[in-house]
């Protein structure tokens, strides 16, 4: 996709540098066992976690959004992230290797840092 679709990583995500370190030590290591899965779930849970900072909180915190406002939005979020980190855990545990390094390519993409433009 073209960069400026791609999400903002490189500016919201706090640990850019872990998450790259974390993506090639697993394409190190190249087997999608537990230890793998576990490490990828914990980084996809932050990058998520950011992403609804950035994207849902972020305006409200903008636009001065009352703490009852704020209280309302972080609950609804931290709701819809319990159901995904489910489903995501599931998905997960059924990964293959080459399935394992198709998701690593797309992390690295997503989080790399566009080129000036």
């Amino acid at each position: 996709p073209p960069r400026s679709t791609l999400f903002p990583y490189t500016t919201l995500f706090r640990s850019r540098t872990r998450a790259l370190y974390t993506v090639g030590e697993l394409r190190e290591r190249g087997k999608a066992d537990k230890e793998a899965i576990d490490k990828l779930f914990n980084l996809i849970v932050d990058m998520t976690e950011e992403g609804l900072d950035f994207f849902f909180l972020e305006p409200l915190r903008r636009l001065h959004a009352s703490s009852m406002m704020m209280g309302m939005a972080k609950m609804g979020i931290s709701s819809m992230l319990k159901g995904s980190k489910m489903v995501v855990h599931k998905v997960l545990k059924k990964l293959d290797d080459r399935s394992l390094a198709a998701i690593l390519d797309f992390i690295e993409e997503i989080i790399h840092e566009p080129e000036p433009g």
